[in-house]
């Protein structure tokens, strides 16, 4: 069976509330370790809770770049976290990557988790970054080049939708995105 399409730049030129739900159920891979998106999270540049919403700086500077690049920080000091930059140049929307299912690469991704369950090793966004190896090196790459491959979902899967996680600005907004009853989800729906 061949593999399923790579999802290329034009992918990411569109809305980012568009490009979100349909990242669940894609493939993400850096240098061959990681597995199938099953949650993300949408930020617009209308959004007070996203990075851009204030303008461009230092930090932020890739989102207001073209479409389908990486957008990588560090939380809280201390966990890297990846987002994909969505919309025409100067938008600086991006979803940001939750969760995957892990599928290749797994004795990778324990090593740098120093845990054997594979649940517990891409559950969150700087988790799945310290098992795929994610870093600032990796900020402002395209997403469809090496180090990165990023796959086409196969079929329609069941997304569900709901308040994203972890912010204190815009947290009712509906712009989480997930797969129905995975397992690997950062936090299972309401």
């Amino acid at each position: 069976m061949p593999k399923p399409a790579r999802l290329t730049r034009r992918f990411f030129n569109r809305s980012v509330h568009q490009v979100a739900p349909e990242l669940i159920g894609a493939t993400l891979l850096v240098n061959g370790v990681g597995g199938v998106i099953v949650e993300v999270e949408a930020y617009h540049h209308t959004d007070p809770a996203s990075h851009s919403y204030r303008g461009p700086t230092e930090r932020n500077g890739v989102m207001f770049g073209p479409a389908g690049f990486v957008y990588v920080y560090r939380s809280y000091g201390i966990h890297w976290c990846v987002n994909v930059v969505c919309e025409p140049e100067g938008s600086a929307s991006a979803v940001l990557i939750r969760a995957i299912e892990p599928t290749e690469g797994l004795a990778a991704m324990r090593r740098r988790r120093g845990l054997p369950e594979v649940r517990d090793l891409c559950s969150g966004p700087g988790k799945l970054c310290q098992a795929m190896g994610i870093t600032d090196k990796h900020n402002g790459l395209p997403l469809d080049r090496p180090p990165f491959e990023l796959r086409a979902r196969v079929g329609e899967p069941d997304v569900v939708a709901g308040p994203r996680i972890g912010i204190t600005k815009a947290v009712d907004e509906p712009w989480r995105y997930g797969l129905r009853g995975s397992k690997f989800l950062s936090k299972p729906f309401r």
